[in-house]
Formats: C-alpha cells, structure tokens, sequence
C-alpha cells in the first residue's frame, strides 16, 4: 500500500464483512432457502472480516510507519442548497488504530462463535448479524464527515438490537432488546440536534470543514439565548455518546444486553459499539476543546459512572453481568479523561480495554460452556484445574483490568488517573477521587468473580437451579458432571487475546501518548489544557512508569481489593454475609441498580403513556375530532338548518324581507351622512 492509501483498496475494508454478512443471511437461511450450510456460512463470514483485518493492519502500517494519511469522498449522495451529503473516508491515526482493533476483535469472535454456537439453531443468522455489525462500525470510524457517521451509529443500533433480542421466543431478551433500543433513541436524539446545529452554523457535514469553523462557531451563541453555541453543540453529541458508551443515567440498557449470546457481549459491549461515544468525541475534539462547560460535564458524568456503576459490579452474581458493570465502569474512566483533554488517553484505553474485556467475556463464555450453561459464580469454584487455558488466559485479562504495572490496562489506567490529578478544570477534584476510589473496587469484584469461580471448594454439585439453557446443547454432560475445557475453537482466540491484553500497552504508550501518532487527528489547545504536556514531562518511558507505579496510590490500592477481595472469600467467606447483614439498606440499593429501571419503568414510562393518553384523549378525540372536525359539521348543519327555515317560497314573505332591507340600508347611510 503506497503513502498515499488507495481509496478503492480502503473501500474492501467495509465491504468484505458486507458482503460475508449479506451472503450468509440471504442463502444461510430460510430467506434464500438454506442453500449454503453451516461451514461455508462461517467461512464466508470469517474469510470476510480476515479480508477486512488484514488491509486494517497494512493500512495502520502505512499511517504509522511512512505517515500516510488520506482524506477523500468518494461518493456525493446529494446537495441540498450548499450542503453536501457524501461518503468518504478519512484515514489518519485515530481511524487506523480503531478499524485494527474492530477488525481483530471481530475475528476472534467470528471464530469463536464456531465453538459457542455450535447447537444453535439460528448459526447462520449469528454470522450474517455480526458480520454487518462489523460492517457498520467500521462505516462509523472511516468516516469524513457526519453523515456517514450517523449512518454507522444508528446502524449499530440497529444490529445491537438484533443481537441482543437474538434469541426472539425469550421474554428477558425481547425486553432487553427494545431497552436498548428505546435508551439509544433518548441519545441519538441529542446527537442529531448536534450535527443539526453544526450544519445550520458551520453550513457543512464535513469534518474538516466543520474542526476549521471551531473559532468562528466559538463566538456565537445560540440565537434567543446567551448560551454559547459551541457548549450547546458539544453537550448535544456528548448526550449521543452518553446513550451509546452507556454513560450514567443512559447506562441502563447495558447489563440487560447480557441477555444475547456470550460472543456478542465480546463484541458490542466491550470491544466496539460502546466505544463509539467515545472515538466520536476523540474525532471532535477541535469543537469540544472550545468549551471548557462541555468538558466538566463530560467529567463529572464520566466519573458518577466510573464509580458507582463499579460498585454494582460488587453484589452480581452472574458472571457476565460482573464483566458487563466493568465494562460501564471502564467506559466511565474513558469518558473522565476525555474531559481532561486528555483524548489520546482516553482512546489509548480503549484500545487495551477492547482486548482485555474482550478476552473477559469470551473467558465467561469458556466457563459457561465448561459449567454446561450455570452462569451463577455462587455454584462454581475450583474450575482451574479442569479448564487451564480458560482460567490462565481469565487470569491475565484480570491482572490487565486491575491496572497491574506492565500489563496492558496499567499504562491506559494510570494514564487517565494522573490526567485528570493534572487537570485544572472545577471537576477535576471529584473525579480524582472517583478514579482513585474506582481501582480498588474494579480489583475487589474482578478477584472476587475470579476466586469464587477457578478457585476454592468445587460447589457446582450443589446448584439448587441446575437446569440446561434451551438455547444450547449441553454437550452430552449433566449439570453435575465435571467441567470440562472448551474446544480449540474457543481457546485459540482467548489465547490470541491474552497476548495483547498484557504486551500492547507497553509496545504502544509512547508512539500513542507522546509521540505524533494522533497529531492529525486529535486538537489539544494546549495553552488552556496543558494536562497531556504535563504528562509527558513525567514519563520515562514503560520500564520507568511500571516501577515507579509500585510507590503509587493505585497500586496499593488494586493490591488492597485483591486482598481483601481473597480473604473475604477464600479464607473467611462469613465476612461478605456478615457485611450484607450490616449494611443492608445499602445492599438493598445496590441490588435495584440505584432503583434507576424502577424510575425509568414506574415514572418515566408510566408519565409518558399518561401524557400520550392524555394528548390522545383531549387533544386528539375532544379538540381535533370532536371539536374541529365533528364539531364543524355540526356547526355548519346547524347554521343551514336555521337559513333553510327563511327559504318558505311564499312572495309575501320574500317582499317583507326586501323592505326590511332596504330599511337597514337607509337608515345606515343617513347615520353615515350625519
């Protein structure tokens, strides 16, 4: 691939998987007849995303080796007055690195799902959705300009939806499904009111053009109001990013997603979809640099969720929900350093974060299978030993996520604690403290679901709700057989992602935080937020920054939850019991998520179905049908009723009338003439 990238070889990116999807989920299934069968679906789909993976890697090659950058439209759609809706891409740092990560990730998944979704019935149909979900977020991060990564954002949406409701004739799936769907249209809407006010005052959709009118947007504010414009912009696409990187209070769609198949909670929830809020602000950060309003926002925000989602992730049981308040936690420490300034960080963390949360789930996963479908770490325990590679590979993604020096999450992690402890913004104290205080909490449930499920006694003989997933074969065991390691479908990937998850912090923390990786992509104004200059004057390099974390606050404090998180359930488990009892209005708080899906479903929703009955009611029935439309007919019958009692056909009565008229007349214009 020359410097220059090659448009045409770039388009082969988005539609290989496109067309693998397209593929599978014409002829793979009952739409096209079943004419393909189960192994050449996954080779198409597969062979696709590997097409897809490997011009990603030669593409990021050329950016970071020879500089090469591209930003061109390939397609204009149409123009409206002067604005253009095209498609395009633009290639620099930021793109390169998200479509290597999508794409990699992606085909650990692919192959991984050989193994998961081995008995299921709708085989093909999983390939065909994953496929065009890697389609459409690769759509959203090689895009030029807004239209196009609304398009990709909404069709993620979509195909999360799919996803997640995968299993249709399952009540919790069909209602986690439409959650999800109804939340990201509560973002999505602030979204579009963003790129609506950018293409009203800018006058473009284009990035480009758009980053290069951030001065002049700068200096408006929004008419009727003395709100500054650019704050107004910048809140309204956070509110987007919010929805789809499940910020708090639009973080309540994500847990219930657990409710589709285990590769997708890989895919969508930990690698990807959720961090589509967070490459957006990334992209947009000439605009967001403008407002330092937008960025305490999107700090305090970032950190209420870094924190107390982290919490919930303390009293689940379920494995994959353990992983999935991680995951919105992890979002959170995101969201925190993006209203730093700190944006190269923040993408640097979703980078590490996508391989090891991916390597989490698909480890839960493993367990899953090896447990013959019990997802309930209460009734585990003692798995290493028959599942090894599962359990070494979940035991370095953990390390990875509990920020342990040399490991991958550590360089990401530590990163963002020390931006926001330099930021000098008015949030930046609360933050601190949410960051700080969320490492000891993310290493106390990460070793409490790793001790309770590979370590200890074996308990998976005494699940009192043994029972076997309908949606699976059991794989010829008994709920109260011993476990057993996955196949090498499975395996292969978590091995593939373990790699990552602890070298690729070390290898890529300089080219990404301080050197020139990201200069295209991302705009600091660093005489207002010096937080990355700061920063770079600190580091020594990876060697010096492991050490030197070892004397460090968050160390000691992963350390501490590790502890603690061992003790309370391998040496003495009546203390978490002991805690329960006493903290009990706590825990019952907890339990309820905050009592947020309670608000949601008893005020929200039942506020909104009164308002609509309401408005159907008076509105609709009293004002516009029974009185405008019901109530003109009525009107006018009345009216000719009463004229038609005039027409009686005698001639004395028509005179009479003539000479009452001319009467009025007369004595109007003698008044007149007064």
């Amino acid at each position: 691939m020359s410097q220059t990238l090659n448009a045409s070889t770039l388009l082969a990116v988005p539609l290989a998987p496109l067309v693998g999807s397209v593929l599978a989920g014409i002829f793979g299934t009952k739409l096209g007849g079943n004419w393909i069968g189960r192994r050449l679906t996954h080779s198409l789909t597969i062979l696709g995303v590997l097409v897809a993976f490997i011009l990603s890697a030669m593409t990021l090659k050329s950016v970071a080796l020879e500089g090469a950058r591209l930003n061109e439209t390939l397609y204009t759609w149409m123009v409206v007055g002067g604005l253009k809706m095209e498609i395009g891409f633009l290639i620099d740092g930021l793109s390169a690195m998200m479509m290597c990560v999508v794409t990699f990730v992606s085909l650990m998944v692919h192959i991984y799902t050989i193994g998961y979704m081995e008995e299921d019935e709708g085989y093909n149909r999983f390939f065909a959705y994953i496929s065009l979900f890697t389609f459409s977020m690769l759509m959203l991060v090689m895009s030029n300009n807004m239209l196009q990564l609304f398009f990709g954002w909404e069709a993620v949406g979509l195909v999360s939806y799919l996803l997640i409701g995968f299993w249709f004739n399952k009540p919790t799936a069909i209602f986690a499904n439409m959650k999800a769907f109804l939340v990201n249209r509560v973002g999505d809407f602030g979204f579009i009111l963003g790129i609506g006010l950018i293409a009203a005052f800018a006058g473009t959709l284009n990035y480009t053009e758009a980053f290069a009118k951030a001065t002049e947007l700068s200096s408006l504010t929004l008419p009727g109001t003395s709100w500054m414009l650019v704050t107004v912009i910048c809140i309204c696409l956070f509110i987007g990013a919010m929805g789809k990187s499940a910020q708090f209070p639009l973080h309540v769609w994500l847990p219930d997603s657990m409710e589709g198949p285990t590769p997708i909670s890989a895919l969508i929830h930990a690698a990807t979809m959720v961090t589509a809020g967070i490459f957006m602000v990334a992209r947009m950060s000439p605009l967001f640099e403008m407002s330092d309003t937008a960025l305490n926002f999107i700090m305090v925000i970032g950190a209420i969720t870094a924190l107390f989602m982290g919490f919930l992730g303390i009293i689940q049981n379920d494995i994959k929900r353990v992983v999935a308040y991680s995951t919105l936690s992890q979002l959170g420490y995101m969201t925190v350093a993006l209203g730093a300034s700190a944006y190269s960080v923040a993408v640097f963390h979703l980078m590490t974060h996508a391989f090891f949360k991916a390597l989490l789930f698909l480890g839960a996963g493993s367990v899953i299978m090896g447990m013959h479908h019990n997802q309930d770490i209460r009734w585990m325990g003692g798995v290493r030993k028959y599942m090894p590679i599962t359990w070494i590979t979940s035991l370095l993604g953990s390390l990875a996520l509990i920020g342990t020096p040399f490991f991958s999450g550590f360089y990401s992690k530590d990163s963002i604690i020390e931006a926001v402890a330099e930021s000098h913004l008015p949030a930046a104290g609360f933050a601190h403290f949410a960051v700080l205080a969320g490492v000891f909490v993310t290493a106390f449930y990460s070793f409490r679901m790793y001790f309770l499920v590979f370590h200890g006694p074996e308990r998976y003989d005494q699940n009192p709700h043994a029972h076997h997933d309908t949606h699976h074969d059991d794989h010829g065991h008994g709920a109260h057989d011993k476990p057993h390691e996955s196949p090498w479908v499975v395996t292969v990937p978590l091995v593939l992602l373990a790699i990552p998850s602890v070298v690729i912090g070390f290898m890529t923390i300089k080219p990404m935080l301080f050197g020139d990786f990201f200069k295209d992509a991302i705009l600091v104004d660093v005489a207002r937020h010096p937080v990355m200059q700061e920063l770079a004057h600190a580091f020594h390099g990876p060697v010096g920054m492991a050490l030197h974390a070892l004397s460090t606050a968050p160390f000691w404090l992963a350390l501490a939850g590790v502890v603690t998180a061992w003790y309370m359930y391998m040496i003495n488990p009546s203390v978490p019991a002991a805690f329960a009892r006493a903290l009990k209005p706590l825990v019952v708080l907890l339990e309820n998520k905050y009592f947020m899906d309670w608000f949601n479903e008893n005020i929200l929703a039942r506020g909104a179905r009164a308002l609509g009955n309401g408005l159907w009611k008076v509105g609709d029935r009293a004002l516009i049908d029974g009185l405008m439309v019901n109530g003109s007919w009525k009107l006018v019958g009345w009216v000719s009723g009463q004229v038609r009692k005039l027409q009686s056909g005698y001639l004395y009565h028509y005179a009479l009338v003539m000479i009452l008229g001319l009467f009025v007349l007369m004595t109007y214009f003698v008044w007149l003439n007064k």
